[in-house]
């Protein structure tokens, strides 16, 4: 039973080595790098559209807060409080 355990164990981690080892082969290729930066394009994509609409949601928030029509021209209840 003890050496069918060792067995199992050493069999599991030989395989894994073996993936791991050919997946690392992998990206060392050009398609591996190509697929690389792809995903590095992709996720900078991302970020940049996040941010976007993160400042987007932010600058409607703050005109609203502080009254500014959309087009940038306060509410005429501002500019009362302004002249007053």
């Amino acid at each position: 039973m003890n050496r069918t355990v060792w067995f199992l164990a050493g069999a599991g981690a030989g395989v894994y080595a073996v993936v791991r080892a050919r997946r690392a082969a992998e990206a060392f290729t050009p398609e591996g790098f190509g697929d690389r930066l792809a995903a590095l394009e992709t996720g900078a994509h991302l970020f940049g559209a996040e941010v976007r609409t993160g400042m987007a949601e932010k600058e409607t928030e703050l005109r609203r807060r502080l009254g500014l029509a959309l087009d940038g021209e306060p509410h005429r209840h501002v500019e009362r409080e302004l002249e007053q």
